[in-house]
């Protein structure tokens, strides 16, 4: 048997048995100090989720150094005026590796207009690329994707200004394990890793506070140089060695940053009275779909609210990809948050996406541009015009066992409408729903018959849903139990 004890020692942190050179990590005053080095056309890898775990000082501070020809890979690229979208409005960024667009108009309109390059890539995937970079590993297979442009290639990379695709991505390759289809995707690796964490010790251990792991945690490990910034660093000994989130042999640099905005990307918008009646009901029908004892994520918007009419007498285990396991919405009247529940825990975007992919979550419940007969899926860009990204909606509605389900209002925008015959929009996943609710109706999905309409809205008729659906299906009607 080992017995372990921590002895503090004014000079020595631990014993180094090896004959490489030492790496400890370089203390800095000054962010830009510690950012000055990196060249143009470097692959930077930049954490937060949103405006979460952001490292303001150190994206302020290449806004000072110029650098330019930036390939970023993040999540996101923050909000037009905030994070990484400084970086967008003064063109430092030549390309995107992401996930989702969000609320960053003029990253849309830069990608839009073929000012800049991006590559969209499920969230979940992203976190993976980045884990498997930092552990050597260089490709692994995903049923994620399958059937949509990131197998197929084809997805606009970088436009022409005339709306032509200049750059589309490749088709990956694709293997079957056991009767399921699997795309291979290739790991990420970084020049430099800018990270966000909470804080550190004088031996360049480091931890995070709450949701700010996210992808801090993975990216810490995935670049020749990480420079980590900090809210407070710490003497040796203060951290318990089994609370450290990341060891020292991650870390190349650290800085304490002077001043933290620490911004909330989302408003609520005001709508009208209509349109949350609207949306009321497709929420409380969404609300029914609960079961006791059942783990779900949640998509932003009606699939959230659906949560705050869930059954008193049932527990629902909310599950967010920005890693949080035990969540409650907490809407204020301008903006949307969160809160979590006794018993609830953090941790970084890989572990949330182990979680998702690995056919951990029951339930999942989101929105959509167009459902299929058979249940494929649209949700995440309309080329040429509007781009949102796919989030982690590829990675929850791949994973086996996860019952998928949609809410949104029943037609677009002219009456025209969004449950086809075949989806006209690039697909998020293919034949991967498994029931839809709208404010007029609520059918099933088979994969193989396709539609059945279980419950319409009352005073209304199937002949009435039948207007208004552009595809057909069979009728079963049921009460909503």
């Amino acid at each position: 048997m080992w017995l372990f004890q921590c002895v503090p020692h004014p000079r020595v942190c631990g014993c180094c048995f090896s004959t490489s050179c030492p790496r400890d990590a370089r203390f800095f005053t000054d962010p830009t100090e510690a950012v000055k080095d990196i060249p143009d056309d470097s692959t930077l890898l930049v954490g937060g989720f949103g405006l979460c775990g952001i490292p303001e000082n150190l994206i302020g501070s290449l806004l000072k150094t110029g650098v330019k020809g930036i390939t970023a890979v993040s999540n996101n690229a923050g909000v037009d005026n905030f994070g990484l979208g400084l970086l967008l409005r003064t063109k430092q960024i030549k390309r995107m590796i992401s996930s989702y667009v969000g609320e960053n108009a003029e990253f849309e309109r830069q990608y839009l207009s073929g000012e800049l390059e991006v590559e969209l890539t499920p969230q979940g995937t992203l976190a993976e690329r980045v884990r498997a970079g930092g552990a050597g590993v260089p490709a692994f297979f995903t049923p994620t994707g399958y059937g949509t442009l990131i197998q197929e290639g084809g997805s606009p990379i970088k436009y022409n200004t005339d709306g032509s695709v200049a750059i589309a991505s490749k088709k990956r390759e694709v293997r079957e394990f056991n009767g399921i289809h699997y795309v291979m995707e290739r790991a990420i690796t970084g020049d430099f890793a800018l990270i966000k964490a909470w804080k550190a010790d004088r031996a360049g251990n480091i931890v995070f506070r709450k949701t700010a792991r996210n992808f801090n945690q993975p990216m810490c490990k995935a670049a020749k140089v990480t420079v980590v910034e900090v809210e407070e660093i710490v003497d040796v000994g203060t951290f318990a060695p089994e609370d450290i989130h990341v060891p020292s042999i991650y870390v190349d640099r650290i800085v304490k940053g002077a001043v933290y905005e620490k911004r909330i990307e989302v408003s609520l918008r005001e709508r009208s009275r209509k349109a949350d009646l609207l949306r009321e009901r497709i929420i409380r029908r969404a609300a029914l779909e609960f079961q006791d004892g059942m783990y779900a994520n949640l998509g932003i918007g009606i699939p959230m609210l659906a949560s705050n009419f869930i059954n008193s007498d049932i527990t629902v285990h909310l599950q967010s990809e920005n890693g949080l396991l035990g969540l409650v919405s907490a809407y204020s009247k301008h903006i949307q948050v969160v809160t979590v529940v006794p018993g609830a825990a953090f941790f970084s975007s890989d572990e949330s996406f182990a979680m998702i992919r690995g056919g951990h979550i029951d339930l999942t419940m989101l929105g959509a541009m167009q459902v299929s007969k058979y249940g494929d899926l649209a949700n995440w860009m309309i080329p040429g015009k509007m781009v949102k990204g796919m989030g982690g909606a590829m990675d929850l509605v791949a994973s086996a066992g996860t019952k998928v389900v949609v809410t949104m209002e029943h037609s677009a925008k002219g009456d025209k409408h969004k449950i086809l015959e075949s989806c006209t929009l690039p697909l998020t996943g293919k034949q991967c729903v498994d029931r839809i609710i709208t404010e007029k109706a609520v059918f099933d999905v088979d994969k193989a018959s396709g539609l059945t309409l279980i419950e319409i809205w009352e005073g209304l008729t199937p002949d009435d849903i039948r207007a208004c659906t552009g595809t057909d299906f069979a009728v079963s009607l049921t009460n909503p139990s």
